[in-house]
């Protein structure tokens, strides 16, 4: 446990499972399904009732198997718990169920876009509590709108830390990846990647596999996709990701959902952001404006 950040008084002892993944932010269980079929163990966390119920359906018979836990429940800021609050009011999204969260201020937004959220009291999570219980993963996935950097946050409270973290990366704000990259590294991760989510349903597992068993997989819209040594691409140091960033949140900023070209209509504003689009792309090295999600890797003693 000599790994960079790893140390330090007052950390909480959790073993530490090869064959285990958090899959936070669980959906449907479409990612949960591909970890469970590539034979590793599966806690899932989801705040959506709803969602936790399909979820529970579609993987019945992981369940029974003992291999996939299912914990509901939404992760909040430490304040929360501080204060002892048991219950968070949760905006549900029926017109596009992954844009569920706890903070008003996306909820708002999800509104603007046009799909409504509908507000319900959901229990609070304490994520460090489950990592006391079940233990620390070999990869932790967090997609939760909004909380995902809570969740990284919590890791450091212990001395041992997943191999590899991934969550869904600010694209509003070029501070806020700062500050994703930087709580990551923090924690002793120093390898990174930027993965555009809507080149997943292209990826296809390796074979042989470098993540646990090999699985024919076609991925679909909305998952997450291969993780770990698995990813497709080049690791990254901090400084080369963040400076990626810059072109991602500058796509963004001008043909994201608010972006300052998106509502131009004079006459080739078209032709404008396609070229536009087609620039960036050999910055971003994926879609614009696109979303991401930051893959982080933390190299432990031996490791190449």
């Amino acid at each position: 446990m000599s790994a960079a950040g790893s140390g330090g008084a007052g950390l909480h002892d959790a073993p530490k499972h090869a064959d285990l993944i958090y899959d936070i932010g669980a959906h449907r269980g479409e990612d949960a399904e591909f970890y469970l079929r590539k034979g590793f163990r599966v806690v899932a966390i989801e705040a959506d009732p709803d969602l936790a119920l399909a979820c529970r359906r579609r993987l019945r018979e992981f369940l029974d198997a003992g291999r996939l836990t299912i914990i509901e429940g939404a992760i909040v800021e430490p304040h929360a718990l501080a204060a002892g609050q048991r219950t968070v009011r949760f905006y549900k999204n029926d017109a596009n169920p992954v844009w569920g969260t706890v903070r008003a201020e996306w909820a708002e937004r999800n509104e603007r876009l046009g799909a409504l959220s509908q507000p319900i009291d959901v229990p609070v999570l304490d994520l460090h509590d489950v990592l006391r219980t079940h233990g620390v993963p070999h990869y932790m996935k967090i997609d939760i709108e909004g909380v995902d950097l809570v969740c990284v946050r919590a890791l450091g409270r212990f001395r041992e830390r997943p191999d590899f973290v991934s969550l869904e990366s600010d694209k509003t704000s070029f501070t806020g990846v700062a500050r994703e990259v930087g709580a990551l590294a923090a924690l002793g991760y120093d390898a990174f990647q930027a993965v555009e989510q809507s080149a997943v349903p292209m990826q296809v597992p390796p074979s042989p596999a470098r993540e646990g068993t090999h699985v024919a997989h076609r991925f679909s819209e909305g998952e997450s996709g291969l993780f770990g040594e698995e990813l497709p691409d080049a690791w990254r140091s901090r400084r080369a990701v963040l400076w990626q960033y810059r072109a991602i949140r500058l796509g963004y900023y001008l043909l994201g959902d608010d972006g300052v070209m998106t509502g131009w209509r004079f006459r080739g504003h078209g032709r404008l952001r396609t070229w536009t689009a087609r620039l960036l792309r050999h910055f971003t090295e994926g879609a614009v404006p696109g979303w991401h999600d930051l893959h982080a890797r933390r190299v432990s003693p031996g490791r190449s």
